[in-house]
C-alpha cells in the first residue's frame, strides 16, 4: 500500500491505468486521456498527493502549446466567415456559463463548483487550468468530474442528430462545398501546347507578358529538338511545344494565347529534373518569391506551392512557411544550388526545438505577475492568462531577430500530452479526497446542472447559426463542436461527412471557444 501511494510510482501506474480505462468504447464513445483524472481522484481518495509544482509544470505545458497552435487560426478567425463562427462561439460560450450561474444560485453551488461543472459540460481542460489558479482545486476538479462524462457523450449524441432535429441534407451540403472549394483552390494542372499564334512568334516569354495575360506558368519548352527550363529572355519559335501549369481557366487563356494543346510529350533529359523542395532554413521564412529572387537569380521555374495539403499557383508575394513543399523545374545543377538556399532537410521536419517553449513560458510566468488598476480592482493575467497570451503572440510573430519561433507538430503533440496527463493526475488526485462527500451531499443536483450546461448552449447555438447566421449544416456541426470545445464530437461529426469543413470550423471555432471559457471562469468568480 506504501508503494500505491509513493508519488513517483503512483504516477505513471495511474498514467498506465488512466489510458487502458481511456481506451474503452462504449457505444463508440470513450475518455481517452480524461480517464487519467478519473484513476488519479480514486488513488486521491486513499491518501496518494502530488507535490504542487508537479501540477504547475503540467499547466503551463499544456497551455502553452495549445496557445501556440492556435495562434495563427485565432487572428485568421477575423477574416471574411471567421467572424460569424466567432459569434457563434460567443452564444455556446457565454450562455453556457450564464446556466452555470443559474444552476448555482438555484442550487446553491459554490462558485468553485458552479465553475467545475461548467468547464467539465464543455470538456475544457484549459477552463479547468484557469480554475486552478483562482481558488481550490478540490470542489472545481469534483464539479469538472461530475459534468464531464455527459460533455462527452451529450455533444457526440446531439452531433449525430443535429441534421435531422434541424431538417439539413449533409449530401447536398457537401456538394454545395465541393463546388465552393474548387472554387476557391482550383485544382493545379499541367498541358503541353504548339507555338503556333503569329503574333507571339520571335518574341521573348517576357515581351508577350505570359505570366501576367494567363496567370499561369511555363515550366519546361521543347524548341529544336532540346528540352530546357525557359527564362523570360527564351524566344518563342513556331512548332515548339511548351508545357503549362496552372488552373482549367488559366490554361484556356494559355490556350488563347500560345496556341492548340497537344498531347506531345516533352521527354525529360538527363541533366534535367522536376521535383519538390521542403523549405526548412529558417532564413528565408516569411520571405516572398520576389524578395529573394528564387526563379531569376536559381534559373528555375517554380510552378506550385503545397501547404497543408493544398496545392496553388506560385506567386511573387506568397511568404514561404516552414514545411511548404515548392514544386521546381530546372537543371539538376540549378534545383541542387536552390536547394542549399530553401534547406530541404526532412529531418528537421521532425526536430524538436524546445527553445521556443522555454522563452515563450518564461515571458508568460512574467507577464502573469504584472499587475493592472482599473479604478479600486487590481487585475492580473495570472499564469494561465499570461502563458497563453504570450504563445499566440509568439505563434503569429514566429521571429525575434535570430530567433525562429517554431514548434514541428509532433513537439507540440508530444508536450500537451506530457503536460496534460501532468495536470489531469495532479489535480484529480488533489480532489480525489473530497469526493465522496461532495457527491453524496450534491450529486443529482449537479448531475442535472451538468446536463442543463451541456445541451442548452448547443439548442441556442444551432438555433442561432441555422436561422440568424445562416450557416451550413457542415460547418455547424463542426463549429458546434469547436464551440464546446469537444474532440470527441468532432471525430463523430468528421464521420458524418466525406469533406473537411467540421475540421476547418472546428479549428476556427476552438481557440475562440477557449479564451472565451477562460474569461467566463473569471466573471463567474466576480458574480457569484
Amino acid at each position: 500500500m506504501d508503494l500505491l501511494l509513493t508519488p513517483y510510482f503512483a504516477l505513471f501506474l495511474i498514467i498506465i491505468l488512466g489510458f487502458i480505462l481511456g481506451a474503452v468504447k462504449i457505444k463508440g464513445i470513450k475518455l481517452d486521456v480524461s480517464a487519467i483524472l478519473f484513476v488519479a481522484m480514486v488513488f486521491g481518495y486513499y491518501g496518494l498527493e502530488f507535490p504542487d509544482t508537479l501540477k504547475q509544470i503540467g499547466l503551463v505545458l499544456f497551455i502553452f502549446t495549445i496557445g501556440f497552435q492556435a495562434g495563427p487560426s485565432l487572428f485568421e478567425t477575423f477574416r471574411k466567415d471567421g467572424k460569424k463562427l466567432v459569434a457563434l462561439a460567443t452564444i455556446i460560450v457565454v450562455s453556457g456559463a450564464l446556466v452555470s450561474i443559474g444552476c448555482a444560485l438555484v442550487f446553491g453551488f459554490s462558485k468553485e463548483l458552479a465553475g467545475g461543472l461548467f468547464t467539465g459540460a464543455i470538456t475544457s481542460t484549459p477552463g479547468l487550468a484557469a480554475l486552478s489558479e483562482l481558488s481550490d482545486v478540490k470542489d472545481a476538479t469534483i464539479g469538472y468530474g461530475i459534468a464531464y462524462p455527459f460533455g462527452v457523450i451529450g455533444v457526440v449524441l446531439f452531433i449525430k442528430l443535429l441534421p435531422r432535429l434541424f431538417m439539413c441534407n449533409v449530401e447536398i451540403a457537401e456538394k454545395k462545398y465541393d463546388a465552393e472549394l474548387e472554387d476557391k483552390f482550383p485544382k493545379i494542372l499541367n498541358r503541353n501546347y504548339i507555338v503556333e499564334n503569329p503574333l507571339i512568334i520571335g518574341k521573348s516569354i517576357a515581351e508577350i507578358s505570359f505570366r501576367q495575360v494567363t496567370e499561369a506558368t511555363i515550366s519546361r519548352i521543347l524548341q529544336n529538338g532540346a528540352a530546357f527550363t525557359p527564362t523570360p529572355q527564351t524566344k518563342l519559335h513556331s512548332g515548339s511545344v511548351i508545357k503549362a501549369v496552372g488552373t482549367e481557366f488559366s490554361l484556356v487563356k494559355v490556350q488563347e494565347l500560345i496556341g492548340k494543346p497537344t498531347e506531345f510529350g516533352i521527354s525529360l533529359n538527363q541533366n534535367y529534373d522536376v521535383r519538390f523542395i521542403i523549405v526548412t532554413n529558417k532564413k528565408v521564412l516569411d520571405k516572398t518569391i520576389s524578395e529573394l529572387h528564387l526563379q531569376s537569380k536559381y534559373n528555375i521555374i517554380i510552378t506550385r506551392i503545397r501547404r497543408s495539403g493544398i496545392d496553388f499557383s506560385a506567386t511573387s508575394n506568397i511568404k514561404l512557411q516552414f514545411g511548404d513543399k515548392i514544386k521546381v523545374a530546372g537543371t539538376k545543377e540549378d534545383i541542387k544550388n536552390l536547394t542549399n538556399v530553401l534547406g530541404d532537410d526532412i529531418t528537421k521536419l521532425h526536430e524538436s526545438n524546445y527553445l521556443p517553449v522555454a522563452i515563450g513560458i518564461v515571458l508568460g510566468v512574467l507577464l502573469g505577475k504584472l499587475c493592472f488598476s482599473i479604478g479600486k480592482f487590481e487585475l492580473s493575467l495570472g499564469l494561465t492568462g499570461g502563458v497563453i497570451a504570450v504563445a499566440i503572440l509568439l505563434s503569429r510573430i514566429r521571429k525575434i531577430g535570430p530567433v525562429v519561433f517554431s514548434l514541428t507538430t509532433s513537439a507540440n503533440q508530444i508536450l500537451r500530452q506530457i503536460g496534460l496527463i501532468l495536470f489531469l493526475a495532479s489535480v484529480g488526485a488533489e480532489s480525489g479526497s473530497n469526493i465522496v462527500a461532495t457527491v453524496k451531499a450534491e450529486g443529482l443536483p449537479m448531475l442535472f446542472s451538468g446536463v442543463l450546461i451541456t445541451l442548452i448552449p448547443m439548442f441556442l447555438g444551432a438555433i442561432f447559426a441555422k436561422y440568424i447566421l445562416k450557416i451550413d449544416v457542415l460547418q455547424l456541426l463542426g463549429a458546434i463542436t469547436g464551440g464546446m470545445t469537444s474532440t470527441p464530437g468532432l471525430a463523430a461529426a468528421s464521420s458524418m461527412t466525406k469533406t473537411n469543413a467540421p475540421g476547418i470550423a472546428y479549428a476556427t471555432i476552438y481557440p475562440i471557444a477557449m479564451v472565451l471559457v477562460i474569461v467566463c471562469v473569471q466573471i463567474m468568480f466576480l458574480v457569484l
